[in-house]
């Protein structure tokens, strides 16, 4: 192999392995920086223990050195015993990683989050890219001419890495310390004309127990009668809308420019005018583009009581493991259907329509 071949060949890997690293860093702040990292951090190092005030640093600094490696591979400093050892290692660890989590979880499923909500990519298909990009580094040091890439100027790395560790954090600052909840100072009534019904609250007979004789007490045999409404309960939400707990509800967990959410809250807002008794809808808002929540209610041809909560706070109450749109379906505060995501578990507003019309004693063995 001539040493023009061999030189050919080392940009083209070098090339691919930039290309790699400056897609992955990128599609981790996409759609926007903050909303991105604080998602990355919520679905991939929580769950891996990351404490809340470390995972903001290690998140970002990761990230930078994502772009530092994707920049510094092109360059020739310390290109043979810094630069491509360091990528290597990075490579390997994600590998393993993600080869116990697989191991660990059963199965393959999931968005490993190497490139974010950009280009989902399952656990295996990211173990694969790993191992070809490693393979193809360790050929490029085979290529790579040994009198070349050895030595040079170290403040080159040292000004690359901490300048793309510094874009990073100042491309999603990290905020300070908020309430686990921030609940926005907007509540909305509902104002369209199809404005939802309670349903009327069985009323328990009152006994004065100071009139009471023990002839006039209803013999142990005689048959109870059977609850209308499931007992009351605390949901966790009356946080967020005080009369959540009471009766039954429809609370959504929306994110305002997502279009999966805009479309699930045109089909409530459906049911709603054919089922003048559909449960309340509340909605939760991600603080994640706020401004488009007036063209979100234009859509969904309906304006409805409504919270915006932090980013982080959001992904919490929505549940580990579990994406937007969230459809849940409350009454008296006891939880009977959870719709989440677009995949397997998507609302279906048929489905939901059924649900919220069965009585308590249909209701008493379906799983939240």
């Amino acid at each position: 192999m001539t040493d023009n071949t061999k030189s050919s060949l080392a940009w083209s890997i070098r090339i691919i392995i930039s290309f790699l690293f400056l897609l992955s860093a990128v599609a981790k702040m996409y759609p926007s920086p903050y909303f991105a990292i604080s998602t990355f951090e919520v679905k991939q190092l929580y769950p891996m223990g990351f404490s809340e005030s470390f995972a903001p640093y290690f998140s970002r600094i990761l990230i930078g050195i994502e772009f530092a490696l994707g920049l510094l591979i092109l360059q020739k400093h310390f290109l043979r015993n810094i630069v491509i050892p360091a990528t290597l290692l990075m490579l390997a660890v994600f590998t393993t990683h993600l080869s116990i989590e697989t191991f660990m979880q059963g199965g393959n499923t999931g968005n490993c989050g190497c490139f974010g909500s950009l280009l989902p990519m399952t656990p295996i298909e990211a173990i694969i890219k790993n191992v070809v990009a490693m393979a193809l580094l360790v050929y490029l040091l085979k290529v790579l001419p040994k009198s070349q890439s050895v030595n040079g100027n170290i403040w080159i790395l040292l000004a690359g890495l901490f300048a793309s560790v510094l874009m990073v954090f100042m491309a999603a600052p990290i905020q300070p310390a908020t309430p686990e909840f921030t609940v926005g100072d907007v509540e909305t009534a509902v104002i369209d004309s199809v404005q939802a019904i309670e349903p009327p609250v069985a009323e328990t007979p009152k006994v004065d127990t100071l009139q009471a004789k023990p002839a006039e007490v209803i013999p142990a045999q005689t048959a109870q009668p059977e609850a209308v409404e499931p007992p009351k309960t605390k949901s966790g939400y009356a946080q967020f809308f005080p009369s959540i707990d009471k009766g039954r509800k429809t609370l959504c967990f929306f994110v305002p420019g997502c279009d999966h959410c805009m479309e699930a809250a045109k089909e409530l807002t459906e049911l709603r005018k054919k089922d003048k008794n559909f449960p309340e809808i509340n909605i939760v808002f991600m603080n994640e583009e706020p401004e488009k929540i007036p063209a979100f209610f234009e859509f969904a041809g309906a304006e409805y009581p409504y919270k915006i909560i932090e980013i982080i706070p959001f992904w919490k109450v929505l549940g580990q493991g579990k994406d937007t749109p969230g459809v849940k379906y409350l009454w008296n505060g006891n939880s009977y259907v959870y719709y989440w995501g677009i995949s397997e578990n998507k609302f279906n507003a048929a489905e939901y329509h059924k649900i919220t019309k069965k009585t308590f004693a249909e209701l008493k063995n379906t799983n939240p």
